[in-house]
This record gives structure tokens, C-alpha cells and sequence, in this order.
């Protein structure tokens, strides 16, 4: 089993320490299932500065399979960060820089390649709606992150990423449970199987279309919650991977609830380091 994070790849750039650190939602999750023991390759777009260098020996160094990446004459992706007693604090980005300004369009070359994993996640940074639905003719099930930009939860940006989907993840922190609720079910009456909403401290929900379940959280003294809630969808995607979750194939009660604790547990331990997953360097 295999599986393939396609889309985005960034720097973090911490402003309070002039380190920056890889990132972004495809890379994280290629980088958290490695760590989780499960091949992983990263797909997407790297421009040809020293901050896609950067990303690049990192997923080298982690064993991430980066064979069918392509370069671009671009800037690369980078965010501009704050840290406030643990928590990071988005101030400004580029908006993906190259890897989104000009996506990977997927062609028989890298549909051949990508036919090989069990599971292809991508999200709504990555600027590659146009090709979800090449994905959906796949064996592979395909897993999205709508994060938490209120734009991307409205009813026509789903309608054109739902039925092309099998998994649909939220981050929903400080919204009422109702609501959560309320846009679960939607997602699953748009065409995809499965959608989970992390809320921060106050845990998560998944639903199956038939019943909804909540997790909680692991408290720690967080040194930095980047990648907390990339980590937690990763640990919970591959626990579901590793006990039998395949297209039309119902993931049992016990399944689930052990996810969320598998996940818990996976993503207060990545608080405990700097970054997403490390890998720090200098940017001026």
C-alpha cells in the first residue's frame, strides 16, 4: 500500500526566528504518512529557487518519492509566519507561488503513475479542482482537505469537488456543532462517502451518511501547532487504510473509533517540535 500527497508544497517562514520550514497540505501529508510507516510520494509543481531546494532535500532526506514532480522557472510557495505562546499565526502569503500559480495537469504519464496508490489527497490550496475528476476514474480513493477558508465550504465550491471525491476534511474551530453538522451531511448528499471536521480543542466529528461520531482530543504544551491539524486527517486516513477502507466498502464502528484516538495521539506528538515536521533552515 501506497499513497500520494498531490498539489501544494511551501515554506513556513517564521518571522519571530528567521527559520523556515516545509510545508503545505499535500507535502504534510506524503511527509506524516512516511513517518506513520506507509510509501509515500509527493506530486506537484516546484519552482526553481533555493526555498523549492529547501523542500526538496527535506522529502529527499524522509525517503518521499518525488519521481514525476516537474520544475518551473517561479517563485516558490511560502507563508509568512508568528508564533504566540505555541500557536502559529498566519500574517501574509504568496499564495502558493509557482506550484499554484501553474498546477500540474495531469496527462497519461502521471495518471499511469498515480494508478499505483491506494489513496491520492489534495485540497483546496492546490488549485487542482479541473482534475479531480481525472482522479475519480482511478482504483485510488481520493481524499480532500476544504480547510478552513469560508469560501471554500459554499454550496458551489463543493458541488464542483463532492462528487469527485471519497473523503472530504474540515477544519471547523469555533463553529457550532449544528452547523458542523449541517455541512457534513451536505458533502455526503453532493456524491462523496465519508467527511470529518477537526474543531480544534474541542475534537472532531466524522460521519458515514448514516452516523455521526466525535473524538477527542490529547492535550500536550504545545513548542508549535503547525501541521496539528494536517497530522491528525493523516493519522486518521491511514488507520482506515491499514483496516480494509476501499471504495464501496463500509468502514466499521470500532474502525472509526480508533482512528480518532490513533489520530490524537499522532498529532499531539507533532506539536512537540517546530514546523510542520522540522527541517528548519535560514531565510533572510
Amino acid at each position: 500500500m501506497k499513497v500520494v500527497g498531490f498539489g501544494d508544497n511551501v515554506v513556513d517562514q517564521y518571522q519571530h526566528t528567521g527559520m523556515m520550514y516545509p510545508g503545505g497540505n499535500a507535502v504534510n501529508f506524503a511527509v506524516y504518512a512516511k513517518q506513520l510507516g506507509i510509501p509515500s510520494a509527493y506530486l506537484g509543481v516546484f519552482g526553481n529557487d533555493v526555498i523549492a531546494d529547501h523542500i526538496k532535500d527535506a522529502l529527499t532526506k524522509l525517503e518521499i518519492d518525488l519521481s514525476n514532480c516537474i520544475v518551473k522557472q517561479g517563485e516558490s510557495g511560502f507563508c509568512l509566519v508568528n508564533l504566540v505562546e505555541g500557536d502559529r499565526v498566519f500574517v501574509d502569503w504568496n499564495e502558493g507561488g509557482i506550484s499554484t500559480k501553474e498546477p500540474m495537469i495531469l496527462g497519461e504519464t502521471e495518471l499511469n503513475y498515480l494508478s499505483q496508490f491506494a489513496l491520492i489527497h489534495s485540497g483546496c490550496f492546490a488549485k487542482a479542482e479541473t482534475e479531480l475528476k481525472k482522479l475519480s476514474h482511478l482504483e485510488a480513493l481520493v481524499s480532500f482537505d476544504f480547510a478552513d477558508e469560508e469560501p471554500f465550504h459554499q454550496e458551489d465550491y463543493l458541488k464542483e469537488v463532492c462528487p469527485h471525491i471519497d473523503f472530504a476534511l474540515f477544519s471547523c474551530t469555533g463553529q457550532p456543532l449544528d452547523s458542523i453538522k449541517t455541512l457534513l451531511q451536505k458533502v455526503i448528499d453532493l456524491g462523496t462517502t465519508y467527511a470529518l471536521a477537526t474543531m480544534g480543542t474541542d475534537g472532531s466529528v466524522f460521519f458515514d451518511g448514516q452516523d455521526f461520531y466525535e473524538g477527542v482530543v490529547e492535550l500536550v504544551e504545545p513548542v508549535d501547532t503547525m501541521g496539528a491539524g494536517d497530522s491528525f486527517v493523516t493519522a486518521f486516513l491511514i488507520h482506515l487504510l491499514q483496516n480494509g477502507w476501499k471504495k464501496h466498502v463500509k468502514v466499521p464502528p470500532n474502525v472509526i473509533k480508533d482512528a480518532f484516538k490513533k489520530a490524537a495521539k499522532f498529532s499531539a506528538n507533532n506539536c512537540l517540535r517546530e514546523g510542520a515536521f522540522g527541517f528548519g533552515g535560514k531565510f533572510e
